[in-house]
């Protein structure tokens, strides 16, 4: 099997296809037959070929990692991360029971793996939030399944080490997130370095890195969680900082939906605080509340902007916010989340 060449791939390798993933599955396990299999790839990554294969018995996802992701930017990043992703899923497999899926298949000469899928019926949590669909029951969950995670080192003192290595962290978030962002934004340039030094000197849980509605597939008010691709051991109010940015950038492009979104950002913090019981560092809450004003404007002006903020008077309106977050951070969530509100609701009443 050949396969097509891709710039992002080395001589040797195969870049997989719904046309040829049947074959390569087949030649791996007997029991699958090609021509019974609907395979498709699924969008909206930017670093991984993500297909879905679905057959009699089968519901599968295969992941592979791209050294250059599909951005605007030169951005890139190295393609053994998709191992650890792999390592990371089984690790967490007993941990968060039911939530992430299982591993099926690693080969590491084409930097592929095969997963279990969500339930054929999951809905993903990102497209019910734009719909202005918001459940605080899925906030809620989605705090409990991070109190979990970042709980599992107390249980599980190996993953410390396992998941030690944070350079993918630093290439596909600290890099085109923060320090792009401070390159472009020279007044809160020294804030946002002082955040990924003091970020980084943290090294207190499992952190997923990529805590977005996005990965987060609903069935019920149960969460289906994805893409652990820049898991590492740090500080795990970057994943609360990053699940509270997404609500509320949604709340600025859809401001008629803020008071959902508010009560959901809310519901998440609330069941996150009360679960973790002092297993995340003590700077927890104003780390959460730094983050939330970086990732705020890195996701305005870094490599990897929300696609669906297009308006430059929103735009603003994100930035002025987010500076106001980064340079005076207020004492608690809820009062930065306070801010955010003020900030749209006082749009809204021009």
């Amino acid at each position: 099997m050949t396969g097509l060449r891709h710039p992002f791939f080395q001589m040797g390798e195969t870049v997989f296809t719904p046309e040829t993933l049947g074959s390569y599955l087949a030649a791996r396990d007997p029991a699958v037959d090609p021509a019974a299999l609907s395979i498709r790839e699924l969008g909206g990554g930017v670093s991984n070929i993500v297909t879905l294969i679905e057959g009699p018995g089968i519901r599968w996802v295969a992941k592979q990692s791209l050294g250059k992701l599909r951005v605007k930017d030169d951005w890139r990043s190295r393609r053994d991360r998709i191992f650890t992703e792999a390592a990371a899923i089984e690790a967490l497999g007993a941990v968060l029971d039911g939530a992430v899926p299982q591993v099926v298949h690693v080969d590491r000469t084409n930097f592929l793996f095969v997963m279990t899928a969500a339930p054929a019926d999951s809905v993903v949590w990102k497209q019910s939030l734009l719909k202005g669909d918001v459940q605080c029951e899925v906030a809620e969950a989605a705090g409990r399944l991070l109190a979990a995670m970042i709980k599992s080192g107390q249980s599980h003192p190996k993953f410390e080490e396992q998941f030690a290595d944070r350079t993918v962290f630093d290439e596909l978030r600290i890099d085109p997130y923060y320090r792009t962002t401070a390159a472009r934004h020279p007044d809160v340039r020294e804030a946002l370095h002082r955040l990924i030094e003091d970020s980084w000197n943290i090294q207190s849980a499992l952190v997923h890195g990529d805590y977005s509605p996005k990965n987060m597939l609903v069935r019920g008010s149960d969460i289906f969680l994805i893409d652990f691709e820049v898991v590492h051991w740090g500080d795990p109010a970057f994943d609360s900082g990053f699940l509270l940015n997404h609500l509320m950038l949604k709340s600025f492009h859809q401001p008629r939906f803020f008071a959902r979104y508010f009560d959901a950002a809310q519901a998440f913090w609330h069941a996150l605080e009360a679960e973790i019981h002092g297993a995340a560092t003590v700077d927890f809450e104003a780390m959460t509340v730094r983050h939330l004003g970086g990732l705020m404007l890195a996701r305005i002006d870094g490599k990897s902007p929300v696609e669906y903020i297009t308006d430059e008077a929103t735009k603003s309106r994100v930035r002025r916010t987010a500076k106001m977050l980064l340079l005076n951070p207020p004492q608690s969530v809820r009062a930065a989340l306070e801010l955010v509100a003020r900030n749209i609701t006082d749009q809204e009443a021009i």
